[in-house]
């Protein structure tokens, strides 16, 4: 039986919560009834959508593997350095680790990295030894193209939904945790006053952090 496998990852723009990257691999005879299904990029589907198909690809996937990258470890390899390629390298650090455990003999892969040739490497040189010589397919869009990555793409962000949700439960609905979001920036600048410090959900090394941080040590004193 041949096997394929597929990653990509959720949560790579937000300043609030963890990346999640997931993984999936199955016997290439049925990538096909992953398109039967349904399946297809994530950010193309609604959540509840997400959720039902992410029950269902238990029945069509072999094995799963799901990791966190939190905000502390975000924040430990952007704060020095260039951010984008700090990130695409602790990425594909984390992308290798799933590999790993999912130890497939060829594995599609979404790209972060601009260069997705040089981002298919840097996940080869994190793979255990037995998985050196591997075929990895990594290419940009490929939640698009690949029904494995596209299966990928809805585990991870079904789990980090799940995460947020549990975050709302503990720190009030900050909303998406996007800078695009108003309830996610009204949360910041809120939290941030009222704490003289930022909670651990939340992503430093992101500018926004550091602007609002500005912004509220300029803010005129009152008695």
């Amino acid at each position: 039986m041949e096997w394929t496998a597929g990653i990509d990852d959720a949560g790579r723009g937000p300043i609030i919560g963890p990346l999640v990257i997931g993984g999936v691999a199955l016997p290439r005879d049925r990538v096909r009834d992953l398109l039967n299904l349904g399946v297809k990029d994530s950010k193309l589907l609604t959540p509840r959508t997400r959720s039902r198909l992410a029950e269902r690809m238990t029945e069509l996937v072999s094995r799963m593997c799901l990791r966190e990258i939190q905000p502390k470890e975000i924040d430990d390899v952007v704060l020095h350095g260039r951010k984008l390629r700090k990130l695409n390298f602790l990425e594909a650090k984390v992308m290798a680790e799933v590999i790993n455990e999912l130890h497939p003999p060829e594995v599609y892969v979404d790209a972060s990295d601009v260069n997705e040739k040089r981002y298919g490497e840097d996940i080869r040189s994190f793979l255990t030894d037995d998985l050196k010589a591997i075929k990895i397919i990594s290419e940009h869009h490929a939640d698009r193209n690949y029904p494995q990555v596209s299966a990928a793409s809805i585990i991870a962000k079904v789990h980090r939904d799940e995460v947020i949700d549990q975050m709302h439960s503990e720190y009030g609905d900050f909303g998406s945790g996007y800078i695009t979001d108003p309830k996610t920036m009204k949360f910041l600048r809120t939290y941030r006053k009222s704490h003289d410090a930022y909670p651990p959900i939340v992503r430093l090394s992101w500018k926004t952090a550091k602007e609002i941080e500005n912004e509220l040590t300029q803010l005129p004193f009152r008695a």
